[in-house]
């Protein structure tokens, strides 16, 4: 569609049009999508000439009159047979391509039509939307009648083919409920899993449109409609610029103290007040609500139909079998319910955990009768828990694959607040870090999940794994989430029932949880400084393998950008270099140099796939100069270590390629002997592209540390990444007269911290403020 203007629309003065041609108007509603669709529908009928046995059917956003701002057009012109249909289709369909709308179309008889939605499960819920819009209505008629008949006696045969592709869908675009930034449309929970419910309640398989889905979905279209409105072009997906923006346009505010939860969850009871929230994050959390429910309500209906296929519904002869799977539990049609001996006027407080435990350890459903009996009946849990209680949940969170979907259905009716009142705080809470794909909630319990991978690693799985689902409660409060996050972790750990040492390990490990990947990353691993001080902060081998398989967890729930081999690699060695100091009680020494770079004719290249070496005569500025190379041939330096060895210098450089493809090693060979050496070309063509790299972004800072190495100062640069910016920095420093023993560069997002350590003694406050000065000059 054309750019959006203001102009007198259908919904009158000042509301925005979308489409000049047509008459579209904007505007957000169902008032406004109704308005758009009497917009198409009346431009429609005006294109459409008066000819017998011909019919225009829409179907899609307009078929259900729920047209975006800048939403498709699905038209089907249907017809019985007549001559010059291709002449006329093309009649209809220029002038909407001249118009600038986007179309789908299709040119079939009635028959054509529905032998296609016979072989295509996504053609036969189309047409489960066809409406009129001009022509022959009886041809319409004929059509919109014979495939929902046709639907409502095939539909069960067809839903497992539409699950799969579900399935698969899902796959490929995430769960809405949980993604800082996902497509309305496509996600699983999102406007695509609407049609589906309507297409098995249209079928009769179950009740799928519950007033909440329909509450839900009006929200979506709206928030839909505002992020087009916001955009000003077709767009899906809620990114996170786009955020503010949109709940501005829909009227949302941000959450005061002691506001009510902004997450519509119909099913669970009242919750406590949320801390205050951006319009973007109030947004989100309504998002993630909505999206629950429809997901919710989606699992139901694929289990009705199910026990439909399987001729177990109700009113079927006989009942379904009973088998235990736990105490007070069993699995009765494909679903876990309650044993009778549970029911009774005194439950056992743990129960629900039980319940949620079997359900992760089996990977069954708890039926829906359940869950409400739970919420209705199960009593509050004492405190400290009962023994069973504490195993249920540690069983829980150690199931692996079970453990997100049974954890999701106890969020849904309001069990997990009983057990952990904190969750109110936490749920949907959204992460402005951008290595981050999920919302708070989720990352916690995916970190959990992760952690299961590693229990095998330490001798105490069960520490493990609430540390993990307790590493970031502090997030959302103010200040450092680790230290924040370390007591509220020690006091949900000594209400779980541990006692007072393991819940004060607890929250060691929430207070040392970014301690491994923060020192790996961005200091001297030869330091022994280095080396004894996270010694000294840990403590003992047991916590140094809980928060090795800690920090693993953490990363793979995060998101890949949050890790790679060469993070892994220094934290491997960072943790085997404090192992040895905590067992020996000395400090191991650095490792020796590459006796290839000791010897032998200078210059020394060596190329490796992550690893560059030089060794040239001992000057000024070499560091910098293979900086530079290294960048001129789209390589980031990870960690770069510099010393020298009788009279000649060594740099050596982890590295990894910028845009995913390694470099030419034997250019990059030829161009460092060159740069090393001293030829000017190679210099220039590395300052041309340094300064085209420069960053534009927040102001960058110097930061200083005195006693964080054992013979060199810290300088800690913290700016917006940029190609070539450890060439620009090591230049300045060098000009300013410091030498740089070691760098260590960390990427985090779209931002860099990166420490050198800088030789010689503290400098005095005039020589840090000309360092510093020409560090942020480079930067």
């Amino acid at each position: 569609m054309t750019s959006l203007t203001t102009a007198t629309g259908p919904l009158g003065d000042g509301v925005p049009v979308v489409n000049e041609v047509v008459g579209v108007p904007g505007g957000i509603g169902a008032a406004a999508r109704a308005a758009r669709a009497d917009a198409l529908d009346a431009w429609l009928c005006r294109l459409f000439p008066d000819r017998p046995g011909v019919a225009l059917v829409a179907v899609g956003g307009l078929g259900r009159r729920q047209c975006a701002p800048y939403g498709d057009l699905d038209l089907l012109l249907l017809h019985a047979g007549v001559p010059g249909i291709d002449a006329l289709a093309a009649s209809l369909w220029y002038p909407i391509w001249d118009a600038g709308l986007r179309l789908d179309h299709s040119v079939r008889t009635v028959a054509e039509a529905l032998s296609v939605a016979q072989d295509d499960v996504k053609v036969a819920l189309g047409l489960l939307d066809a409406r009129h819009v001009a022509g022959d209505p009886a041809l319409t008629d004929q059509l919109a009648r014979t495939a929902t008949d046709h639907w409502r006696r095939t539909a069960i045969r067809h839903l497992p083919g539409l699950r799969e592709i579900t399935a698969a869908r899902w796959e490929a675009h995430g769960e809405l409920a949980f993604l800082l930034e996902g497509d309305l449309k496509e996600a699983a929970g999102g406007l695509r899993d609407v049609g589906i419910l309507r297409a098995i309640a249209t079928a009769g398989v179950t009740d799928a449109l519950r007033p909440a889905v329909h509450a839900a979905h009006r929200r979506l279209l709206d928030t839909r409609d505002a992020l087009h409105q916001q955009v000003g072009r077709r767009v899906d997906r809620l990114v996170a610029q786009e955020r503010d923006g949109v709940a501005a346009l829909l009227g949302l505010r941000p959450s005061p103290p002691g506001a009510a939860d902004a997450t519509p969850r119909p099913e669970a009871a009242d919750v406590e007040p949320r801390p205050e929230a951006a319009e973007g994050d109030t947004l989100l959390r309504l998002v993630a609500g909505d999206a629950r429910t429809v997901r919710h309500a989606l699992d139901d209906a694929w289990r009705a139909a199910d026990r439909l296929r399987s001729g177990r519904h109700r009113g079927a002869p006989g009942r379904p079998p009973r088998r235990p799977v736990a105490r007070d539990v069993v699995e009765q049609d494909g679903e876990l319910v309650l044993a009778r001996t549970a029911i009774g006027a005194r439950p056992d407080p743990s129960l629900s955990l039980r319940v949620a435990a079997a359900a992760a350890t089996t990977g069954l459903p708890i039926a829906r009768a359940t869950c409400e009996w739970l919420a209705a009946y199960c009593p509050p849990l004492p405190a400290p828990w009962p023994p069973a209680a504490r195993a249920a949940l540690i069983t829980l969170l150690g199931a692996g694959p079970g453990l997100v979907p049974a954890w999701e259905t106890c969020d849904r009716y309001g069990l997990i607040d009983r057990w952990l009142p904190e969750w109110t705080r936490l749920r949907s809470l959204p992460q402005h870090n951008p290595v981050h794909r999920f919302t708070l909630d989720r990352h916690l319990v995916q970190t959990a999940y992760e952690a299961s991978r590693h229990t095998r690693d330490v001798e105490r799985p069960d520490l493990l794994l609430l540390g993990a689902f307790l590493h970031d409660i502090g997030k959302g409060l103010p200040g450092d989430h680790s230290t924040v996050g370390a007591p509220l972790a020690e006091s949900v750990a000594a209400r779980v029932g541990l006692p007072p040492a393991e819940a004060a390990l607890i929250g060691t490990l929430v207070r040392l949880h970014l301690l491994l990947p923060d020192v790996a990353t961005r200091r001297d691993l030869s330091d022994p400084k280095t080396i004894a001080g996270v010694a000294e902060r840990i403590g003992d081998t047991g916590t140094l393998e809980l928060l090795h398989a800690l920090v693993r967890a953490d990363a793979a729930a995060t998101g890949p950008a949050a890790w790679s081999g060469w993070k892994g690699r220094l934290v491997a060695e960072l943790v085997s270099r404090v192992r040895t100091t905590l067992d020996t009680g000395e400090v191991p020494a650095p490792p020796a140099p590459d006796p290839a770079l000791v010897a032998g004719s200078l210059p020394v290249v060596h190329v490796g796939e992550d690893r560059v070496s030089v060794a040239a005569a001992d000057r000024r500025g070499l560091l910098a100069t293979v900086a530079g190379c290294l960048a001129l041939h789209r390589l980031d330096v990870i960690s770069a270590d510099a010393a020298t060895v009788d009279g000649r210098a060594l740099v050596q450089c982890r590295v990894q390629p910028r845009y995913g493809l390694a470099a030419d090693p034997i250019a990059l060979t030829a161009d460092l002997r060159r740069a090393v050496t001293g030829d000017v070309s190679v210099t220039q063509r590395l300052r041309g592209r340094a300064l085209a790299a420069r960053s534009r972004s927040a102001a960058p800072r110097v930061v200083w540390h005195r006693e964080a190495a054992t013979d060199a100062v810290l300088l800690e640069l913290r700016a917006a990444d940029a190609a070539g910016l450890l060439y620009r920095v090591t230049c300045a420093l060098d000009e300013a007269g410091a030498q740089v023993r070691a760098a260590r560069i960390s990427t985090l997002g779209g931002d860099v911290v990166d420490a050198f350590y800088l030789t010689g003694g503290w400098p005095s406050d005039e020589q840090r403020a000309r360092v510093e000065a020409a560090v942020l000059a480079a930067v």
